[in-house]
């Protein structure tokens, strides 16, 4: 069936036998002759090898800027840090395969437990060249939401930050408030105010919504996991010239 990216990635990880793994998007952008560095610097010791986009020339402004935007948010949030400009096209050794296969959860952000395991690691530069053919298949609006599920997996920092804007509007609200009865009882002067008053309501619902949408995100990314459905289906499995049966 079709899902995102990281539902086949991680049955890739599953289900790969040999010492090193190389994910890599089918479309070929990332260039395989870049694995023999990989695999050079593996050799050297490093357990995870990842390919850094350099300028990114391949892109447009757009997904320039705001790829540039996530990973400053992410990594000012988040305590697992990301190296910007790096996709999935990396060599995995053993070690870490086995390790990413531990993780139990059903909502995978595959950069972040990337970076999660450890690990020595380290970066080899590289172009991107143009597509040769085809169009992406990541709107803007996929992307808006790739990055959101990132920051929410990774991250508690926009939930605790609700916390600090409450702390903040409940400070300005009781010294609104002395203001208020400082005027009519010291000064006797009379406060009308449906505007402000309308204006405060409407404020202080839109901050209501906007959070309570915060801790749906997280809500339901509790209710996916609870349901426990698998993370990928397999129908076959193609080695060595054969279909074997998917493994239990």
């Amino acid at each position: 069936r079709t899902s995102a990216k990281d539902p086949p990635l991680t049955a890739g990880i599953d289900h790969a036998r040999g010492d090193i793994l190389v994910p890599m998007d089918i479309d070929l952008q990332d260039p395989p002759e870049l694995i023999a560095a990989f695999v050079a610097r593996w050799r050297e010791g490093y357990d995870i090898v990842y390919g850094i986009r350099a300028g990114r020339h391949s892109d447009t402004a757009t997904k320039r800027v705001s790829a540039g935007w996530f990973y400053r948010v992410f990594n000012s949030m988040s305590p697992v840090r990301i190296p910007p400009n790096v996709g999935d096209f990396r060599l995995v050794d053993r070690r870490a395969v086995e390790v990413l296969r531990q993780l139990p959860e059903r909502n995978r952000f595959m950069k972040g437990l990337f970076a999660w395991v450890g690990f020595n690691s380290i970066g080899v530069p590289y172009e991107r060249p143009q597509r040769a053919a085809g169009t992406t298949k990541f709107s803007l609006w996929r992307l808006w939401n790739f990055a959101i599920d990132g920051v929410v997996s990774f991250s508690t920092a926009p939930l605790r930050a609700w916390f600090y804007v409450g702390v903040v509007i409940a400070a300005i609200a009781v010294l609104y408030a002395i203001f208020i009865i400082t005027r009519v009882l010291i000064l006797g002067i009379d406060t009308p105010g449906y505007a402000s008053l309308l204006i405060a309501v409407l404020l202080m619902g839109a901050i209501q919504l906007l959070s309570l949408g915060i801790i749906g995100e997280y809500l339901g990314r509790l209710f996916l996991e609870v349901k426990a459905r698998p993370i990928y289906v397999v129908e076959g499995v193609y080695r060595d010239g054969n279909v074997e049966p998917p493994q239990a």
